[in-house]
């Protein structure tokens, strides 16, 4: 399975410089919030993947023009085929702007989630604007990561946590991948190409091999007379 994880910057050669088929290696696409809606219905549209999206903190326009044909993941969890992904958005708030929280919000955001967590039978990627407090995060306040985040990962050990907020021109110490108590941490700024193994889900594995279909298929009909 290979995803496509945006964020904060529209990638020039993708949204000005366009090629044909240059999406079509994509089987879905995450954005990390701070994209324009426009950039994200282009991908949707030239590309045959899903998008799921959170919102950054200078999303407010999605209120009125949201990305067409895009799937808002914000405070919910969505099954790609076995791959369980919880989206939360937004970014440590430092003025009265939309789409921000204090560490006691996001914490109350994570609470009412677990519901659904638990549900799903946990999370295999969180999918945030915001970093992890201390963990490639900025030293200015705006840029701060939530320490409650650690407390989402220390819980629940999901294999990816994707971002944004932190671009490559703010610090000579900008990391794109990073880890942390065995969850790697993807800066997903601009853009960056994860390769997840299909034998990791056998859902969309099944959904790629014709074969596979075929001996379910034959086996359903085994059990069926089985049972006759």
């Amino acid at each position: 399975m290979k995803l496509l994880l945006v964020s904060d910057q529209e990638n020039r050669k993708i949204w000005d410089f366009y090629e044909p088929h240059l999406l079509d290696a994509y089987d879905l696409i995450l954005s990390a919030g701070d994209l324009s809606p426009k950039y994200l219905s282009f991908l949707v549209t030239m590309s045959h993947a899903d998008l799921l999206y959170v919102q950054g903190n200078h999303d407010r326009v999605y209120k009125f023009q949201p990305p067409e044909g895009c799937i808002s993941v914000d405070d919910g969890i969505y099954d790609f085929y076995g791959l369980r992904i919880l989206g939360l958005g937004g970014s440590m708030r430092y003025n009265d702007g939309d789409c921000m929280y204090t560490e006691q919000e996001m914490q109350k955001r994570i609470r009412k989630l677990k519901g659904k967590i638990r549900r799903a039978g946990g999370i295999d990627i969180v999918l945030a604007h915001a970093p992890i407090r201390g963990v490639n995060d900025g030293e200015d306040m705006p840029h701060w990561g939530f320490e409650c985040f650690r407390d989402l990962i220390d819980a629940y050990h999901p294999k990816y946590f994707i971002h944004g907020h932190v671009h490559r021109s703010y610090s000579a110490g900008f990391k794109r991948v990073d880890e942390y108590h065995g969850t790697k941490v993807i800066n997903a700024c601009d853009k960056y190409e994860l390769e997840i193994p299909d034998d990791d889900y056998p859902m969309w594995r099944d959904r790629l091999d014709p074969a596979a279909k075929i001996r379910k298929e034959l086996f359903t009909k085994y059990l069926k007379k089985q049972e006759d």
